[in-house]
């Protein structure tokens, strides 16, 4: 007979799957378009109960799926320009096909009440794994040298913000986003001012805008 104790790890193996089965599920239905969560629960094969007891509303299903794309689909980009000999554009390259992705998940901006907030906190993690090519970029040249790793996420926002929202054409995202690149060219470059104690925190300034 089983003991709560063998039954533990079971219900953690299934905790897990029903967690993966939703995070699928989610990026199925927000690539549609607009959704539901219980049209989520159904595409994941579960209760409506069992997403709630997972994901309690609709920010942690936008942030499952936004870690799960910038898992799978970012990352391996991340690591192939370890060696690019040219790390910068390797960065564009990566802020292009992030944008190509929010805006295939056609959904994905709008299920959310506060997805600029949800953003933050992804691509605030994601952008550790940025730091080696941002500091690459700079000792070649390329990338002026006052930037910094907390300069990253706020710079992935603002385009987001910008560019991934629903119906802004691929030739628009591709002409603004080297518009935005360009700006960080060390040439000609204006030195930027320093950030004053506590006044570089991007969720505060995320939370100011959604409350107005």
């Amino acid at each position: 007979m089983a003991t709560a104790k063998d039954r533990t790890p079971l219900r953690r193996v299934d905790a897990r799957a029903s967690v993966e089965r939703i995070t699928a599920a989610g990026r199925t239905v927000l690539g549609t378009g607009e959704g539901s969560l219980e049209q989520i629960a159904a595409q994941a094969g579960v209760g409506i109960a069992t997403l709630y007891r997972h994901f309690p509303n609709r920010e942690a299903i936008v942030r499952a799926v936004l870690d799960d794309i910038l898992e799978t689909d970012l990352l391996p980009l991340v690591d192939r320009a370890a060696d690019a000999p040219h790390p910068r554009q390797s960065l564009q390259d990566i802020a292009t096909h992030l944008l190509d992705l929010i805006t295939q998940e056609r959904g994905l901006v709008t299920f959310a009440s506060n997805f600029a907030d949800v953003a933050v906190d992804a691509l605030q993690r994601f952008s550790t794994s940025l730091h080696p090519l941002l500091l690459r970029a700079q000792q070649q040249g390329e990338i002026r040298p006052d930037l910094t790793a907390d300069d990253i996420p706020r710079f992935l926002v603002m385009a987001v913000a910008g560019l991934a929202l629903p119906g802004t054409a691929p030739s628009l995202r591709a002409r603004f986003i080297a518009l935005l690149f360009d700006s960080l060219s060390p040439a000609n470059a204006t030195p930027l001012p320093p950030l004053r104690p506590g006044e570089g925190d991007l969720r505060t300034a995320i939370s100011n805008v959604t409350r107005t």
